[in-house]
């Protein structure tokens, strides 16, 4: 189970989701109620997970959500959540890859080396793609290792903080419900909720777990537990040390070094410089757990004979899909270029634009889910409880709808832009959702067999 968690948890990456998110969160969102967010959305993901993985000893693929919904909604649903979480999935990866090139040019330019920032993207993506035709096993470790460390350098800075006793003296600012509830609740919670995308994970290496039926939840309950846990109390800390009514101007006047002033202070210029190397692994450990997770879901696709059939090989010695991982790179390395050559901004276009987008895709694929998972127990003899197959989903349901209206209602402040594009973010996902499924009315109708046999591969 460890290496599972590990990988959730690292998809999340502290360092990423602490330094390099939370800071505009606290700037343009709803300044000190950023802690009392992640307790808002740990609570929904809580709820969620209930009915999630009560359908674990009857979806034990690799094709998570997709399987999920599929086997309670129908191939027709299954096809169009599929592309809306590849849609999520790829906007999130691609935006980090984005993210990374900034610090690392960076770091690179103080010692005299200057590149177009989406170089450092595509030589990171070479790297990534390498580690990842590894196995399970052996990625799980190296995500383990860069968390850990990140994990330790924040709780210094959380205790020192603690110790200090903060600029206002210590109290429960960030958890009050007039912070917490505040303008700008749904740009924050695009960063925030970004921080669980790829929680599924659990689900997905259910096939390369021992005993899924007793691993797969608890993976689930503990990855969820840590990431809200962990995050609340940072984001509470940093709250402490620049007062409750400054955080918000501290945030906006310091978006890059928001923590890393916080940190000289408290610890000594040496952990700036440790921040800084943790930073980039952080950032590569989290692309490095999205790589594995696309992974999985091209060799879903492939299993299922809805896209070529080659994306289903695995390595003969690591068993990973590792032809997946060489589409799915030349896919993202295509689109980075054109970001890249057409002039993009790396940090306030490419990395906000792709959040929003890939938010707002989870989101609606995790509502499918709680209505496949109400579906499926309804017809299902089963023994789970009416709060496990019903109450709990429903109101995960609700609280997702409501998530996703809140994401799309502030989409121009996450972005700063009033982009056409941006502003359809919401249409372009129930689009694809909507491709999908029209997709699978045709399949129906022209290869009826095939169609039949879709799902199977996840019995």
């Amino acid at each position: 189970m460890t290496h599972i968690v590990f990988f959730v948890v690292a998809a999340a990456a502290p360092m990423t989701a602490v330094v390099g998110a939370t800071p505009p969160a606290f700037a343009f969102g709803n300044g000190a109620g950023v802690p009392g967010a992640f307790i808002l959305s740990g609570i929904l993901y809580l709820l969620f997970s209930v009915g999630f993985t009560a359908m674990t000893r009857h979806v034990t693929g690799a094709g998570a959500f997709y399987a999920y919904i599929s086997r309670g909604l129908g191939n027709g649903a299954g096809i169009g959540g599929a592309l809306m979480a590849l849609l999520a999935y790829f906007a999130i990866q691609i935006g980090i890859y984005a993210l990374f090139a900034v610090f690392m040019a960076g770091a690179m330019e103080s010692l005299g080396v200057s590149l177009p920032w989406w170089l450092w993207s595509l030589a990171v993506l070479a790297v990534v793609v390498l580690f990842g035709r590894r196995n399970i096993a052996i990625s799980g470790r190296i995500l383990g290792l860069c968390m850990i460390a990140e994990l330790v350098i924040l709780l210094f800075l959380d205790i020192a903080i603690v110790m200090h006793g903060g600029a206002e003296g210590l109290s429960l600012a960030g958890f009050r419900p007039s912070e917490v509830f505040g303008p700008g609740l749904g740009v924050t919670m695009v960063f925030v909720l970004g921080a669980y995308v790829g929680f599924e994970a659990t689900a997905i290496f259910g096939e390369e777990a021992c005993d899924p039926d007793r691993t797969i939840p608890r993976a689930t309950y503990v990855a969820v537990l840590l990431i809200t846990a962990f995050y609340a109390v940072s984001t509470w800390a940093i709250v402490q040390f620049y007062g409750p009514a400054a955080v918000a101007g501290a945030a906006t006047e310091n978006l890059d070094g928001f923590y890393f002033a916080a940190a000289e202070t408290m610890l000594g210029h040496w952990s700036v410089q440790v921040m800084n190397v943790l930073l980039l692994t952080s950032l590569f450990a989290c692309l490095l757990s999205f790589h594995n997770t696309l992974n999985r879901y091209f060799y879903a696709l492939g299993h299922e004979g809805l896209a070529w059939k080659s994306l289903s090989a695995v390595h003969e010695t690591h068993g990973s899909p590792h032809v997946a991982g060489l589409v799915q790179a030349g896919l993202v390395a295509l689109i980075l270029l054109g970001f890249g050559l057409s002039g993009a901004d790396p940090y306030t276009l490419v990395f906000s634009w792709m959040s929003g987008l890939a938010v707002l895709g989870i989101l609606a694929v995790q509502v499918l889910v709680s209505v496949a998972v109400i579906v499926f127990f309804r017809r299902t003899v089963h023994q789970r409880s009416v709060l496990t197959v019903l109450v709990a989903p429903v109101l995960a349901m609700a609280g997702l709808v409501g998530a996703f209206l809140l994401v799309s209602s502030n989409l121009t402040l996450l972005t700063g832009s009033e982009n056409p594009i941006v502003l359809a973010f919401p249409e372009i996902v129930i689009a694809t959702g909507a491709c999908g499924f029209l997709f699978a009315a045709w399949l129906k109708h022209r290869r009826p067999e095939h169609f039949a046999r879709l799902g199977r591969a996840f019995d």
